[in-house]
């Protein structure tokens, strides 16, 4: 699994994103997203099993919650599953909670992404719940995996992505306004 310090694969994948849900057509419904489309922002990429499922869209919603808050800190948040662009459509237009999701999912189809990065539950055959935090030069800067069955916590997501920005040592619990520890 890639880890702390290694630079995000090349990627580019079909996503479908809030405006995909108002296309007229499918043909107009999906673009392409690629690794270096965000450049110079900080990236929140986070991987769910599959679409239609039960834990999947409560973590869906949770991020998209706080969407604003990491658009504020200059962050592009990016969903990603191994189910196609067609079956992210039909869950975002089946799901009331999923239709206004404000952030791109991204197709891993192939499962290219999935398996440079190295979570992909061999198993299974799906991602594993993995967030990874990204910084403008594509640097990973956070990992954190979950088992299939457990949903995440997106406020801590927030909460490290602050701490990474201050480009200081965080004390346990810090929180975005606390001070930093200073090395003596």
């Amino acid at each position: 699994m890639l880890g702390i310090g290694d630079k995000l694969p090349e990627f580019e994948l079909l996503a479908v994103d809030q405006d995909s849900v108002r296309a007229s057509s499918p043909e107009n419904a999906f673009r392409t997203i690629r690794d270096t489309d965000f450049s110079g922002k900080w990236k929140v990429l986070f991987f769910w099993p599959k679409d239609f499922t039960f834990v999947c869209p409560t973590e869906i919603m949770a991020f998209g919650d706080l969407e604003e808050e990491f658009r504020d800190r200059d962050t592009q948040l990016l969903g990603a599953s191994i189910d196609s662009e067609f079956v992210h459509l039909a869950w975002r237009n089946d799901h009331e909670g999923l239709k206004e999701s404000p952030f791109p999912w991204l197709s891993d189809i192939r499962r290219e992404l999935s398996e440079a990065l190295g979570v992909l539950d061999r198993k299974e055959g799906v991602s594993l719940r993995a967030t990874y935090i990204v910084d403008p030069d594509n640097i990973i800067r956070f990992v954190s995996v979950n088992d299939l069955s457990v949903g995440r916590n997106p406020e801590e997501v927030l909460r490290v992505l602050d701490a990474l920005q201050t480009d200081e040592l965080c004390p346990c619990n810090w929180k975005q306004g606390e001070a930093t520890l200073q090395a003596a």
